[in-house]
């Protein structure tokens, strides 16, 4: 990771941009550690770092963390569409997914917390363990492609069960192609779900856009 003081924001982001070769503010990943306004002047400090930097801390503090249940674990990380997938591999595989994959996600949502805060922007981070996520997938689309034949079937609306967000997205995804359903997600929280609609064709060539969701 890099620093760069100027009097401004403004300039210390110019200044790391010319430093870096990059063209565009968007390509600077970077966070505000100083900005004030005294009697000597304005200040402003901001620390440069690589997606790396983030991975690595995410899988630093995913290994402290699994350490507090009494367990060693390893991390594989890799990016892909913008997500952070993290492989864990530990002698104790089931207990950190939990019942139902809830431990798996607690750890999900503080891993997220961690990094977000360490370095001052929003990361999307996918754990899995023993594969346990993309079975859990394939169980989740086979559900919701059997749900949504329904709903053309009988023209009723249908929810699915609460689910996290990279599980709402798969459905999202999974269920787009079909040509009289639309998807979208309500509720709150841990209480979010998808429910499944029968729309008209042309209604849906109009409405049918699936959601944005984070991981």
């Amino acid at each position: 990771m890099k620093t760069y003081t100027a009097k401004t924001l403004a300039d210390a982001i110019a200044e790391a941009m010319l430093d870096l070769g990059l063209t565009e503010e968007a390509e600077l990943n970077y966070r505000v550690t100083e900005e004030k306004k005294g009697l000597f002047g304005k200040k402003a400090t901001i620390e440069v770092f690589e997606l790396s930097d983030a991975i690595e801390y995410a899988q630093s503090y995913l290994v402290a963390a699994i350490a507090e249940f009494g367990i060693a674990a390893t991390t594989k990380a890799s990016l892909s569409d913008d997500i952070i997938h993290i492989q864990i591999d530990t002698d104790h595989n089931s207990i950190l997914i939990g019942k139902n994959g809830r431990t798996l996600q607690a750890l999900n949502e503080l891993t997220k917390l961690a990094v977000s805060s360490k370095f001052k922007r929003r990361f999307r981070i996918l754990l899995d363990i023993n594969e346990y996520k993309d079975s859990k997938y394939g169980k989740i689309v086979s559900m919701a492609k059997r749900t949504a034949r329904e709903v053309i079937k009988s023209r009723v609306a249908a929810t699915l069960d609460p689910m996290p967000a990279d599980e709402r997205r798969v459905v999202h995804n999974a269920l787009s192609y079909l040509r009289n359903i639309k998807t979208e997600s309500v509720g709150e929280g841990r209480h979010r779900a998808i429910t499944i609609k029968y729309v008209e064709r042309s209604e849906r060539r109009n409405e049918n856009k699936n959601e944005q969701e984070d991981a």
